[in-house]
């Protein structure tokens, strides 16, 4: 959870710092990716509710979700900030911004096997979840 504190507060000073704009395309591109990740994030956040927890653990009695963007992606919150951070980044024109972002996601990315670990230990039927669930963070591609 720090280290995403980070991550993001990087990613909000690069914002802020180092813009440069590019062309149109590259904006548009980037506004798509970014209400993509708003969109998966905040499917996730609202399938999950009351089972949301910052930590990698599962709450004590949390149920498996299964519906909404979980039918697609295991952890689409974490999919969803990275796809907004690389968005935003994007059509800021922002180097350091698309870093950061690329940085977040290999967080995620280790954070969500840390994460499944647990999944697997705390719900029965994580592992089928799993292999029915190809993709860990974004949907079709990752």
């Amino acid at each position: 959870v720090v280290a995403q504190a980070v991550l993001l507060g990087g990613l909000a000073a690069a914002w802020l710092l180092w813009g440069e704009g590019w062309w149109w395309g590259a904006v548009v591109a980037g506004a798509v990716l970014a209400a993509a990740g708003a969109g998966l994030a905040g499917g996730g956040l609202w399938a999950l509710r009351r089972h949301l927890t910052p930590y990698p653990t599962p709450l004590a009695d949390a149920a498996l979700v299964e519906h909404g963007p979980y039918r697609l992606a295991r952890h689409p919150i974490y999919g969803g900030i990275v796809l907004g951070a690389a968005g935003v980044s994007l059509a800021d024109g922002n180097w350091p911004g698309l870093a950061l972002a690329a940085a977040l996601g290999t967080l995620f990315w280790g954070k969500s096997g840390f994460e499944e670990r647990r999944l697997l230990a705390h719900f029965p039927g994580y592992a089928a979840y799993r292999d029915r669930v190809r993709r860990r963070l974004i949907p079709w591609v990752l």
